[in-house]
């Protein structure tokens, strides 16, 4: 970041003081308060710290005024349109688009490091069988450590890539046996002749006594949904991952952190959210009487899937994702599936009427996914594991920039307190 000309300044009772303002290479410029507290004695009061950056990056740019996603620059649409997720996560990784050679052997690192070691199946089975796949990734990710020890040396950049190769490869398989093991059904081995996302499916859907055939059209729906999914920006599992790293853990601790944060409903949960939306709303004779409801100001529903909370304009990633979502329902069809038929006669009407488009209420990324997801035949407790699996490039890309960042320290925030001042303690028998 370049410093600009510009200062601002903050008087507090009798003191004034000048702080400097810093100019990315796109996007608002910043204010260094790093100097608030030793100057005026004062703490900012920014929760969610939606004002605040935390950070510098280089890796993820958000306009969401304009409906701008760019990964080192390169716009979402034209990456989920002519490449592919390895491709994309070459990119995020090291910054610039990989040469033929460098592609063909970043794709033979992943694919042979898709395997878990043999003995992590015995921490699989240690869950309930009704366990949530959530729940058995967050816990097998972080036992990575105990299995990897090669790996968990931050300082050491050589670990550190090997740990990033070992996350990106093995997600996909983690993800997938977390399924399996749900479902009670016997856990499936990655093959080295598919690809990123047919092998994922595969390992999803084959049984040993049939194997699953993946159809090119479903595993580019899913690429494109890892692809979409890769990185966000400084969102709040992002800000887990670097807080937690910023105390100087391991890798894999730190991305378990990471899956844990995106598990909350808030966050990882919206495509999840939107699918039992459909379900509630059942057949498409009842899509007059919800979207009435949405239009109510008084009625707290809401249509889950719709508009976003960064973009306020049009989420970049929609477009992609429903071109991926057509292709997918024609292939399937929706004539079986009230759920689907419900999705594609609300995104119809919410299209043509004029309130949503006033209002900027279109579908967004997680309304595509969802229906996709439920197309291929993913329950909804699936949706927010493959979506940790999509995310995970961009969490260990945040994680490498900052642990090489000179300017990062300790994440410690501060806060306003409210409680009670100092007090004497009181012995029992006088309270």
């Amino acid at each position: 970041m370049a410093a600009t000309s510009k200062t601002a300044t903050l008087s507090l009772d009798d003191k004034s003081v000048e702080f400097p303002v810093y100019s990315g290479s796109v996007g608002p410029d910043v204010i260094d308060i790093r100097k608030l507290y030793g100057a005026t004695g004062a703490f900012t009061y920014d929760p969610g710290f939606t004002s605040t950056a935390a950070c510098e990056s280089t890796i993820t740019y958000i306009d969401g005024d304009e409906g701008v996603l760019l990964h080192r620059g390169y716009p979402i649409g034209q990456l989920a349109e002519k490449s592919h997720y390895l491709e994309v996560c070459y990119l995020l990784l090291y910054g610039e688009l990989p040469s033929a050679a460098e592609l063909e052997d970043f794709e033979f690192r992943v694919t042979n490091h898709t395997m878990l070691h043999e003995q992590m199946m015995n921490f699989f089975r240690g869950f309930r069988r009704d366990a949530h796949p959530m729940a058995i990734m967050t816990g097998v990710v972080g036992a990575m450590s105990a299995f990897y020890h090669d790996s968990t040396d931050i300082s050491d950049p050589w670990q550190r890539e090997v740990a990033s190769i070992r996350l990106i490869a093995k997600m996909p398989t983690i993800a997938a046996w977390a399924y399996k093991y749900s479902i009670g059904q016997p856990f499936v081995y990655p093959r080295n002749d598919l690809d990123y996302a047919s092998n994922f499916l595969r390992m999803c859907f084959a049984v040993p006594t049939e194997d699953y055939e993946v159809n090119p059209i479903l595993s580019r729906a899913m690429d494109r949904i890892f692809t979409l999914h890769a990185d966000h920006e400084q969102n709040a599992s992002t800000s887990t991952v670097r807080l937690a790293s910023s105390s100087g853990a391991n890798p894999f601790a730190c991305i378990a952190a990471g899956i844990a944060c995106l598990w909350g409903p808030a966050h990882g949960g919206a495509n999840q959210a939107c699918l039992e939306m459909l379900k509630e709303i059942g057949t498409p004779d009842r899509i007059p009487e919800y979207i009435a409801r949405a239009k109510d100001k008084d009625d707290p529903f809401r249509l889950m899937g719709f508009g976003h909370r960064v973009y306020k304009n049009h989420d970049p990633r929609a477009t992609v994702m429903k071109q991926s979502a057509d292709e997918v329902l024609e292939l399937l069809g929706v004539e079986n599936n009230p759920i689907l038929q419900v999705a594609k006669e609300l995104e119809a009407a919410a299209l043509a009427d004029p309130y949503f488009a006033e209002k900027k209420l279109f579908p967004n990324v997680d309304f595509y996914s969802g229906i996709i997801l439920e197309a291929m035949g993913f329950p909804t407790s699936m949706f927010t594991p493959i979506f940790a699996l999509s995310r995970t490039v961009g969490w260990i890309s945040q994680w490498k920039e900052m642990l090489v960042d000179p300017a990062q320290k300790i994440g410690r925030p501060r806060q306003l307190y409210t409680g009670a001042t100092i007090r004497d303690y009181v012995d029992v028998e006088s309270r």
